[in-house]
């Protein structure tokens, strides 16, 4: 079967919606962008309510998506590249490719300022690699797999075992690089369906909160949020980490930040407000 045929129909199967990967209990921090009443600080004041939450909404998927990029897209890149190398060796190198991904999830863990979006993270994190062991590994009762899809399953269930047991984070950046690169996606799709994925989950939850209908999500999605997302896969692709030097990273490359305050102060506050509809 054609190559290009067949990432094009595993990007289908993620974008998917029914995917059972947690992503639904998280609003990114959106329910108390909203709750504080910055939604209507982005519109004029003579602009009519849906007007008002429409231009909010988006201007809250700008700033996240601008943080996000710049905070975990680096991650993904770098869990999709040890994954990719992984593959050159599979008999020999599980617990060196283990160790580096257990870094790469420390450091997310270090670097993410608040606990309500490491708990979101880590609910989907786990999602992601149960996802693989579940659906998407072949069975063995339907094919006999090849050598290296049996190392991948290997690999991917010992990480999920050791997030299961507390032993590291299991943060959904670090999960989705490797999600991707084992069912064979380039690194510049992983990105940008990681993107899209979190500009979409924030558009679902504004239509679960009732700030904006349906319609009026998918319009945005196709019109406002596309050249949001292009622009910041453009901007952070080559993003890196920075923490294998065996990669060739120097000085040039640009390392994770966060760019939105407002953003993680909101966040942190999820928990106080007196009712919610989301985990996070």
């Amino acid at each position: 079967m054609d190559t290009n045929f067949d990432e094009t129909y595993v990007l289908l199967l993620l974008a998917d919606s029914n995917l059972p990967t947690g992503s639904f209990v998280a609003s990114s921090g959106f329910e108390s962008y909203g709750t504080h009443g910055f939604l209507s600080l982005s519109s004029t004041p003579s602009a009519s309510k849906g007007r008002t939450a429409t231009v909010g909404t988006v201007a809250f998927v700008q700033d996240s998506l601008h943080t996000y990029a710049r905070s975990a897209l680096p991650f993904v890149s770098d869990a999709h590249r040890v994954v990719d190398a992984f593959k050159g060796k599979p008999e020999t190198d599980h617990d060196a490719t283990i160790k580096k991904l257990l870094g790469l999830d420390e450091l997310y863990e270090t670097m993410t300022l608040n606990h309500v979006a490491k708990r979101a993270s880590k609910a989907q994190g786990v999602a992601i690699l149960t996802l693989y062991s579940k659906g998407f590994a072949c069975s063995s009762d339907i094919s006999d797999e090849d050598h290296l899809s049996k190392a991948l399953t290997v690999l991917i269930d010992r990480l999920k075992l050791m997030v299961r047991g507390e032993e590291t984070h299991g943060h959904l950046p670090v999960c989705w690089g490797i999600l991707t690169n084992a069912l064979g996606i380039s690194l510049l799709r992983a990105q940008h369906l990681f993107l899209f994925l979190h500009a979409r989950s924030i558009l679902s939850s504004a239509v679960r909160l009732n700030t904006i209908g349906p319609y009026s999500a998918q319009q945005l999605l196709l019109h406002s949020v596309r050249p949001l997302v292009e622009e910041e896969v453009s901007r952070s692709k080559d993003m890196c980490t920075g923490t294998f030097e065996d990669m060739g990273y120097n000085d040039a490359y640009d390392r994770p930040s966060t760019t939105w305050p407002l953003g993680e102060i909101l966040a942190v506050r999820h928990d106080l407000q007196h009712s919610r509809i989301f985990n996070s």
